[in-house]
Protein backbone atom coordinates (compact mmCIF):
# COMPACT_ATOMS: atom_id res chain seq x y z
CA UNK A 1 0.00 0.00 0.00
CA UNK A 2 1.08 3.37 -0.92
CA UNK A 3 0.80 5.39 2.33
CA UNK A 4 1.99 9.10 0.83
CA UNK A 5 -1.07 8.41 -2.06
CA UNK A 6 -3.52 7.71 0.82
CA UNK A 7 -2.62 10.83 2.58
CA UNK A 8 -2.91 12.65 -0.41
CA UNK A 9 -6.38 11.16 -1.14
CA UNK A 10 -7.45 11.42 2.37
CA UNK A 11 -6.79 14.94 1.71
CA UNK A 12 -8.98 15.81 -1.41
CA UNK A 13 -11.54 13.51 0.72
CA UNK A 14 -11.58 16.26 3.78
CA UNK A 15 -11.75 19.15 1.43
CA UNK A 16 -14.34 17.84 -0.55
CA UNK A 17 -16.49 16.93 2.77
CA UNK A 18 -15.61 20.56 4.13
CA UNK A 19 -16.90 21.83 1.02
CA UNK A 20 -20.64 19.93 1.56
CA UNK A 21 -21.18 20.68 4.64
CA UNK A 22 -20.54 24.93 3.86
CA UNK A 23 -23.45 24.42 1.19
CA UNK A 24 -25.33 22.59 3.77
CA UNK A 25 -24.83 25.75 6.22
CA UNK A 26 -25.47 28.16 3.55
CA UNK A 27 -29.05 26.37 2.69
CA UNK A 28 -30.11 26.00 5.88
CA UNK A 29 -28.86 30.15 6.88
CA UNK A 30 -30.75 31.11 3.28
CA UNK A 31 -33.90 29.03 4.40
CA UNK A 32 -33.84 30.86 8.14
CA UNK A 33 -33.66 33.94 6.66
CA UNK A 34 -36.40 33.98 3.95
CA UNK A 35 -38.64 31.93 6.60
CA UNK A 36 -38.33 35.52 9.14
CA UNK A 37 -38.47 37.28 6.06
CA UNK A 38 -41.55 36.08 5.03
CA UNK A 39 -43.10 34.63 7.98
CA UNK A 40 -46.74 34.55 9.06
CA UNK A 41 -46.82 38.31 11.00
CA UNK A 42 -49.15 38.87 13.36
CA UNK A 43 -51.86 42.12 12.86
CA UNK A 44 -53.48 43.56 15.85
Amino acid sequence: MNTQLILICLGIMGKGMLGIFTVILVIWGLVALLNRVTGKREER
